[in-house]
């Protein structure tokens, strides 16, 4: 326990030496806002390290497992659950951290996946938006509780997270942001290979159709570029579901999912999705659990976020939408993308309501992005037209002191 106390007060140090160089590249960095985030982040850690003592937890399997087995560090290499084994396993045994260790060391990846959601929103939205009768959106989003529940312990979601906010922050300006973008890029793919694919198709279309002017070997590039990595990782990809060997894709997807979501039916808090039309499955995956099928007193918790999702989402149901879809900047299209390609895969083999609550945690801040963009849009229009108007307005009142002027 006090070797984690002590690494908390360690990371928050190292902490305050990488605002620094943040705060030296971005002057609207907040570094108050972020410490603030860090100690919200962290009692978080502690209540789901509290929790973790007293039931089940996927993080104490994660610890144990690198101890167990009598194979070398690299006999680990590889995607998906082994690649924490990897992660973890020299911190373990050539460092000696504890379980309590091993905790904070992830919190803080957890951490500094929303330090570079904080970036990723600012950079690209310098515009703040007020919802509910005055409360911050970029505030509001940056400390919905749930998300730092699920990125606060030893396990996948904290590194994942920290990975996919890397590469939204980095791919905005990848020639000077390139280490960041492949550490992101490196994380998301050997945690979760098909979110890597998710996030390719993503920028790839996000760059073919954004509304920014890129020279077309650039363009080139970055085809180029993902669609090469997708196939050196198409095996990892598709052997997720199974389907490295398959025949057909289509037929195989489907029939892993039906598998995958009958599975997870079964369990306590568990679903019948697999004959939900698709707009239900997405709704399902999007906003539930809500009040009415709440599993415990957490899934009431989190049905107050998700009733805030909802509302959120409520906001970009409007005709002009589209339009504004059409004319949006890579970022938005690459984050929408990402979203929603994500959402649809998920939702066909996630039926169990604890771990879409935990799952969704990845993908949740894509569309956060899309709304406070297209908000941010609206509220820019319309101080234009209203800045338009006054310099109308001035211009109409100086016209008529010169006409009066030159009367007398």
């Amino acid at each position: 326990m006090l070797g984690g106390i002590l690494l908390i007060f360690i990371l928050f140090l190292i902490s305050q030496i990488l605002f620094s160089e943040m705060a030296r590249k971005h002057k609207f960095f907040d570094k108050s806002k972020m410490n603030y985030l860090f100690f919200y982040h962290f009692f978080f850690a502690g209540v789901y390290y509290t929790y973790a003592l007293y039931n089940n937890s996927d993080s104490k399997l994660y610890f144990w497992r690198p101890q167990l087995s009598n194979e070398s560090w690299f006999s680990f290499y590889g995607t998906s659950t082994t690649f924490i084994d990897f992660l973890s396993y020299p911190f373990i045994n050539f460092f000696g951290f504890s379980y309590e260790m091993m905790m904070a060391i992830y919190a803080w990846m957890g951490y500094l996946g929303f330090v570079y959601a904080y970036l990723f929103f600012r950079k690209n939205i310098p515009i703040k938006i007020k919802v509910f009768k005055g409360v911050d959106l970029l505030t509001l989003i940056l400390f919905l509780p749930n998300m730092h529940f699920w990125t606060a312990s030893l396990g996948k979601g904290a590194p994942i997270f920290m990975g996919l906010m890397m590469f939204a922050y980095a791919i905005g300006e990848p020639k000077k942001r390139w280490g960041i973008l492949l550490i992101g890029s490196l994380i998301t793919y050997y945690i979760r290979p098909h979110v890597f694919l998710f996030i390719a198709v993503g920028t790839v279309l996000g760059y073919f159709t954004g509304k920014e002017k890129i020279a077309f070997w650039k363009k080139a590039m970055v085809f180029i570029v993902m669609t090469g990595s997708l196939v050196i990782m198409q095996d990892s990809i598709l052997g997720i579901a199974g389907l490295q060997d398959s025949e057909n894709l289509v037929e195989g997807f489907e029939n892993f999912s039906e598998d995958r979501a009958n599975a997870l039916s079964s369990s306590g808090s568990g679903v019948d999705m697999v004959n939900y039309p698709l707009p239900l499955k997405l709704f399902t995956f999007w906003f539930r659990p809500l009040f009415f099928d709440a599993p415990g007193f957490l899934g009431l918790i989190v049905s107050v976020e998700n009733l805030i999702y909802l509302f959120l989402f409520f906001k970009i149901l409007k005709k002009d939408f589209i339009k504004f879809l059409k004319k949006s900047p890579i970022s938005v299209k690459m984050s929408l993308t990402t979203f929603f390609l994500a959402s649809l895969a998920m939702a066909f083999v996630m039926s169990n309501l604890g771990i879409i609550m935990r799952q969704k945690s990845m993908v949740m801040y894509f569309l956060f992005f899309v709304i406070y963009y297209y908000l941010a849009q609206k509220k820019y229009v319309s101080m234009m037209i209203r800045k338009r108007k006054l310099e109308m307005l001035k211009k109409k009142r100086q016209d008529e002191i010169a006409v009066a002027y030159s009367i007398e």
